[in-house]
């Protein structure tokens, strides 16, 4: 995989890294990230990465400057402080607003906001540090956001043919998701369902250049186990349940085709068992690997003690200080609840707990950001698993032992999740501009100082314009039918915010109704019966979690990567057997990286125009109702405009491809080959019968 070798700038060298020119640009530009994924997720429920979009910014940017001696660690510091924020803006939105959805709050408090984002920003910033050496150099994690990061960086230093892709890759992008976001001149998914053996099944595909380009990074394997999640979820379980409990159509008939329905289950139910699979997987994860982590954070202790004989390449913050800044965290979380709830009891067991659960689970988004990267690491499932193990905590020590009001349960539970959420959120966050950074040689100490500067913009930032936008829309539509503005009385502009919707709903329904346990306990036993076939389970979990229309983007993405890097090595060694030979894997490292630079060109673009998409929106100025409006095109006409797009990145990367081959001859070699092995895979061995004595 590009970027593995040795990092581009070496350790002996010392070049411009954090001045006070990335200092200005940093802030400014995670000011407006935070701001603009912050709309994003409230509007669509996901937030886009913004370390690519970043990344390419600050190149144009500090290009755009005419300032010659720009360096390459300048450009990743910047992209290092534009991303926090908007990593930091997604355990936010997660959460905050589901006060709002339980009525706890009626509008957004800045205080108490800043005060969850700085905390869990920070916590989750210094947990990963501890963890940057197991993660990124011990267990060298592919980091897919992270690599492309650094081909866009690399590219930008280079200038010549990998400048050129990489701007040509990101207009391409660009103009993509501009018509399929902005204009909204072609269907952002498709999907369907019908009826068949007495219950329904679903077919859908989310059509996204970005989400393609991060199958292809991450390789059809882990792609492959992400969708068979997806599968098991969307193809087994759904129309299992529909099976046994019904559909929630308003028609009454099993004939009647309804996505919205079909998907209100995975909603309501199955996105549970994801949770479930994810909770086990991610204990199973740190288990495995608590040998690993130990000598990781041994040899990290050991070396912040001998730092004169370190490179400068591994130059983290000193986990003597990272420890003393993690207790004085814990201190202050200790009396932020200690304000928040009004008993000091309850505020020591929240504090005490949520230093354990953070850093479990800022190592757990550091795990899955490495394996699937930012975009696609299910956050509110985290979130959604840490409030099953706060609830409890909760009932037992507020309710039980200190007859806390269901209110103050309510506000100690959303405090410590919020907490937790944004720790998870910041920690993928971080892992992956470390890989960057590890990758281009930065000093980590700079690096992780200018995180933990784009976490304090962030924490500044969220706060207002989270206000501004419940003023101006209100979040939530629980929260607008509650309290509807006087100009949008029936609430059809409310922001959905669809995870603070479903966290809201878990917390109400935990302190005065019922929790879909049955669900996660059913995740939980697919996750054991995972591990034991020796399966890859937070991939799967992250697959069952995630609806199936993203799995196959991935997957296609995945299987895109292993025709071409089929396809090279056959045009080298003529076959797939055996160990490939050195030119062989030369070839292949070829083509891996010019697909990687422009999968990160496509993530960019899409990405931007994401972002772009969202100011327009907040200030009024829908791109969708310019020029009286573009008509939409039909599914088909949407998959042929998705299909040649998706040719267009086909050729570019193929153009690292030996001269000698045709592509379509080599993936006729390899469907004939993928088509043996998976007869040999389900061949039972011949059975050897023995000749006996009297034979």
């Amino acid at each position: 995989m590009a970027g593995q070798g040795e990092p581009w700038i070496p350790a002996d060298r010392n070049i411009k890294e954090l001045t006070v020119r990335v200092l200005v640009i940093g802030v400014l530009l995670g000011g407006v990230m935070t701001a603009a994924n912050a709309y994003l997720g409230l509007y669509v429920g996901m937030t886009v990465s913004a370390s690519i979009p970043a990344a390419v910014m600050s190149m144009l940017i500090l290009r755009g400057l005419r300032l010659k001696d720009v360096t390459i660690l300048e450009n990743n510091s910047v992209q290092t402080m534009a991303s926090a924020g908007e990593s930091l803006a997604a355990g936010i939105i997660f959460t905050v607003p589901a006060l709002l959805v339980i009525g706890i709050w009626t509008e957004i408090l800045w205080l108490e906001t800043f005060l969850i984002a700085i905390l869990g920003g920070l916590l989750g910033t210094m947990f990963t540090i501890a963890l940057r050496r197991l993660f990124i150099v011990e267990e060298a994690l592919p980091y897919p956001e992270g690599v492309a990061c650094r081909e866009v960086l690399v590219a930008g230093e280079e200038g010549g043919s990998g400048l050129v892709a990489i701007v040509y890759a990101l207009l391409i992008g660009a103009i993509y998701g501009w018509m399929v976001k902005g204009f909204k001149a072609t269907s952002e998914k498709l999907e369907g369902a019908g009826a068949a053996f007495g219950t329904r099944f679903y077919a859908g595909s989310e059509l996204s250049l970005a989400l393609l380009s991060v199958g292809y990074i991450v390789g059809l394997r882990i792609a492959s186990f992400i969708f068979l999640g997806g599968f098991i979820g969307f193809a087994i379980l759904i129309p299992i349940y529909g099976l046994l409990n019904g559909f929630p159509n308003g028609s009454g008939y099993l004939d009647y085709i309804g996505v919205k329905d079909y998907k209100a289950i995975y909603v309501d139910q199955i996105r549970f068992v994801g949770v479930g699979a994810m909770v086990v997987g991610g204990v199973y994860t740190l288990w495995s690997m608590r040998k690993t982590i130990g000598e990781g954070l041994s040899k990290a202790f050991k070396a912040s003690e001998s730092s004169q004989a370190q490179l400068r390449t591994e130059m983290d913050i000193p986990l003597n200080k990272v420890t003393m800044v993690c207790g004085v965290l814990v201190i202050m979380i200790f009396l932020f609840y200690w304000y928040a709830t009004g008993n000091v009891i309850m505020a020591l067991g929240g504090a005490l707990f949520l230093a354990v659960v953070s850093f479990f689970f800022a190592a757990v988004a550091g795990y899955i950001a490495g394996v699937v990267g930012s975009s696609n690491s299910p956050v509110s499932g985290m979130t959604i698993a840490t409030l099953l193990f706060t609830i409890g905590l909760v009932w037992v020590v507020g309710g039980l032992l200190l007859g806390l009001g269901t209110g103050e349960m309510m506000v100690a539970t959303m405090f410590i999740a919020s907490i937790v959420a944004t720790s998870a959120a910041i920690a993928g966050d971080v892992m992956q501009d470390l890989k960057t950074g590890h990758m281009v040689g930065a000093t980590p100490w700079r690096q992780q100082t200018a995180e933990i500067v784009g976490v304090v913009v962030g924490a500044l930032v969220i706060g207002p314009v989270l206000s501004l936008l419940h003023k101006a829309f209100r979040i939530t539509r629980t929260a607008c039918e509650a309290n509807p503005l006087s100009t949008d009385p029936n609430c059809e502009n409310a922001l959905e915010a669809p995870q603070a919707e479903l966290i809201g709903a878990i917390v109400k329904g935990a302190f005065g109704g019922e929790i879909n346990l049955p669900m996660v306990l059913l995740g939980a036993i697919i996750a054991v019966i995972l591990i034991r076939l020796a399966m890859p389970v937070m991939s799967v979990a992250i697959g069952m979690y995630l609806p199936l229309y993203l799995s196959v983007s991935i997957m296609a993405g995945g299987i895109i990567s292993h025709i071409l890097l089929s396809s090279a090595r056959i045009r080298i060694d003529g076959n797939l057997d055996g160990k490939p030979s050195k030119e062989a894997e030369f070839a292949v490292k070829e083509v891996q990286d010019k697909g990687v630079l422009v999968g990160a060109g496509f993530i960019a673009g899409e990405s931007l125009m994401g972002v772009l998409l969202a100011i327009f929106i907040v200030a009024n100025k829908d791109p969708s109702s310019w020029f009286g409006g573009i008509s939409m095109l039909g599914g088909l006409a949407s998959i042929a405009f998705f299909a040649w797009f998706t040719a267009v990145f086909i050729m570019l990367s193929a153009r690292a491809l030996p001269d000698k081959g045709s592509l379509a001859n080599d993936v006729l070699y390899i469907a004939s080959d993928a088509a043996i092995r998976l007869k040999g895979a389900f061949t039972l061995p011949a059975i050897e019968l023995k000749e006996g004595k009297n034979s």
